[in-house]
């Protein structure tokens, strides 16, 4: 995670009185859209971690996650000028991030479709389901545990729309507000999802006689 490199070549302008350090998301974007890369640094540095961790648990590939991660950021400061202050900052960037995820996963799934008539298909059903090197990974501590892998493959297991609130809800910990902003689909549409999602994943665990 430590590769993004971005060409600081505009001026870091910092208003007086403007502190980097305790701004909020959307002052610091403010001076992103006048091409402060100090400013981007900052935003970057708040939700790498974050972000990595949504998109890893979306997509089970510590690289892949890296990726798009990268990606995010990417299009966050190429779009900059598209943001809308009215709007929550970290819903602009989730949704971004998790577009990517949702993304990949398709056209994984459009990959193996056209693979169902080759020799390997058998095997490709559990390919998803290697974890990479926990120590490089989050949730290192779960991760560990074969408890923690077998609750990953459930995730995996899941359709995205399912997939994609448990992991905002139950890994990332956001509000129902907070996701059903990111979806832009009502709370109780959310409310929903997190129930059902949930009980897929109970069913899952108790077909290989899981408890949890």
């Amino acid at each position: 995670m430590s590769n993004y490199i971005f060409a600081a070549t505009a001026e870091k302008t910092q208003p007086d009185g403007y502190d980097l350090l305790t701004a909020t998301d959307e002052m610091l974007f403010s001076q992103v859209q006048r091409a402060d890369m100090h400013a981007f640094e900052m935003i970057v540095s708040r939700y790498k971690t974050r972000l990595y961790n949504c998109v890893y648990r979306m997509v089970n590939n510590a690289e892949n996650a890296e990726d798009l991660v990268q990606e995010t950021f990417l299009r966050v400061y190429k779009n900059r000028h598209n943001y809308q202050a009215t709007s929550n900052f970290s819903t602009w960037i989730y949704t971004i991030a998790l577009n990517l995820a949702r993304s990949e996963l398709r056209k994984r799934k459009r990959r193996q479709f056209f693979s169902l008539n080759s020799s390997t298909y058998q095997d490709s059903n559990t390919e998803g389901f290697d974890l990479p090197d926990p120590s490089s990974g989050p949730f290192e501590h779960l991760e560990q545990s074969e408890l923690g892998r077998t609750i990953q493959k459930a995730i995996d297991l899941l359709p995205i729309k399912y997939r994609t609130v448990i992991v905002l809800r139950d890994v990332q910990e956001l509000s129902y507000e907070q996701i059903s902003h990111i979806l832009d689909c009502p709370t109780g549409t959310v409310k929903s999802r997190v129930n059902r999602a949930r009980l897929r994943l109970q069913a899952l665990l108790r077909q290989w006689h899981i408890e949890v």
